[in-house]
């Protein structure tokens, strides 16, 4: 006698973003070495070289130290490599077919790029999380408060990196994605004055750089700042947001046109 299995198959809701597919998506980039060296490794080890130096820990700079100052910094650069490196992997599974396989399922475009972006959103926040908690043990001095407000701004300011990333991913082959995003990242981070404070022209070129706005908010809560930076700052994030989600849209469509 044979005996009918009642248990229903997990189902992928209509358009929705599914917590499975999410969850699906975090362990398969967790499961990637290159990934977790980017988004733990790296820029905890930059902030331990770079935050130490000399006297940096009894060097003030604001309401904290130099070395807080630091921290801040390589975590607003690892939520950079953690969301970009998320969003830059759908050229690696527009290569293997991947995407190509999900256009076969109910699932909408829209709830797949907010799938992409919850996931390099995710990676972000273990980047900053990790390099906080290394500059919470070694010495990195802020105000309760700032601490709080320096985290939360380092990581939902790398969303405009996580469009980035999506926009890079639909952009360049597979092959090379990683190889120019990295150096590019390194660039655009030292462009926007994220590794050293800049000064006369190059000061003022660097507002254009995606990475001046993030850079900015990310300090302000122990840096004085002006009324007019600051506008600057949210100003830059908007159009920069809002230039690399339009570019990642049209290529998916494009993309997905074929």
């Amino acid at each position: 006698m044979t005996t009918l299995d009642t248990r229903r198959p997990a189902r992928l809701r209509p358009g929705g973003v599914s917590a499975a597919f999410v969850g699906l998506e975090l362990r398969r980039m967790l499961r990637n070495r290159r990934t977790l060296v980017f988004t733990l490794v790296m820029p905890t080890l930059f902030f331990t070289i770079f935050g130490l130096q000399s006297d940096f820990r009894t060097q003030a700079f604001g309401s904290g130290n130099v070395t807080a100052y630091v921290m801040v910094s390589m975590a607003v650069y690892g939520a950079m490599l953690a969301t970009t490196s998320g969003g830059a992997m759908v050229a690696v599974e527009r290569a293997h077919g991947w995407s190509r396989q999900l256009r076969l399922t109910p699932l909408r475009p829209a709830a797949y790029i907010a799938t992409k972006m919850i996931v390099a959103m995710t990676l972000g926040l273990v980047s900053v999380t990790a390099v906080f908690v290394t500059g919470g043990l070694v010495g990195s001095r802020l105000p309760v408060a700032a601490w709080v407000a320096c985290f939360v701004l380092a990581w939902l300011g790398s969303l405009v990196f996580a469009a980035f990333g999506l926009f890079v991913g639909y952009l360049l082959p597979s092959e090379n994605v990683m190889q120019i995003v990295g150096p590019l990242l390194a660039a655009l981070a030292f462009g926007g004055g994220l590794f050293t404070p800049l000064h006369g022209w190059f000061a003022t070129v660097s507002k254009v750089f995606p990475t001046y706005g993030i850079a900015t908010l990310a300090r302000l809560p122990f840096a004085d700042a002006s009324g007019v930076s600051i506008a600057l700052a949210l100003l830059n994030i908007l159009v920069w947001t809002g230039v690399f989600a339009g570019g990642a849209a049209m290529l998916f469509r494009r993309d997905t046109a074929r």
